[in-house]
């Protein structure tokens, strides 16, 4: 009876641990916007020749069996889902469909310039100009702390945003630490000698 109970507590406790990560997560899915380049994994239950990857292609579509070309970008997994099932229902009725995001590979910013490893970064989650220049490594001795920018590109436009390194650093202007959105580029340019 003593190990029954025993087991039982550590259910709930692994219950309990568990369930608010599960929330975070099904929460994050529902804010992610699939984008050209994103790796997902598209299936249908009880149906063996339609469990495909796909990527989606820079059109912003992808391919799949019975359905053709489809858009995917733009629209979150669920939404993705239903119109996938909805072009399935004349030929398979009460479709099953699950939309999963395997890569999100379209989801990345570069870090450039004086760093320690510049490149792309694939966003996994939320991440703020800080955090990128991290993961690229930090800042070279010959970076200028003074002027790295953020590049970003909206409604075709390209704009440039101060990132004011020195004051986040010591601990102010923390709310200048913005979060980057994918295809955002993080310049970090080579301080003047003199």
């Amino acid at each position: 009876m003593k190990v029954l109970a025993k087991l039982l507590v550590a259910l709930s406790l692994t219950l309990t641990c568990f369930c608010p990560l599960a929330a975070n997560a099904a929460q994050a899915s529902n804010d992610f916007v699939i984008r050209s380049g994103d790796v997902l994994q598209i299936t249908v239950w009880k149906e063996d020749g339609l469990d495909h990857e796909v990527i989606v292609l820079p059109d912003g579509t992808v391919t799949f069996p019975l359905v053709g070309t489809i858009q995917a970008q733009g629209f979150t997994p669920g939404h993705l889902q239903e119109n996938i099932k909805g072009m399935l229902s004349t030929l398979v009725p009460d479709a099953s469909v699950n939309v999963m995001v395997k890569a999100p590979l379209g989801h990345t910013v570069s870090v450039m310039g004086q760093v320690g490893k510049p490149g792309d970064i694939v966003m996994g989650r939320r991440l703020s100009v800080m955090q990128a220049l991290s993961q690229a490594g930090g800042l070279t001795p010959y970076a200028s702390e003074g002027s790295i920018i953020v590049i970003r590109t909206e409604n075709g436009e390209k704009t440039s945003i101060a990132f004011p390194y020195k004051d986040i650093a010591k601990g102010q202007n923390l709310d200048k630490d913005i979060d980057l959105k994918p295809g955002d580029v993080v310049f970090v340019p080579t301080a003047g000698l003199l």
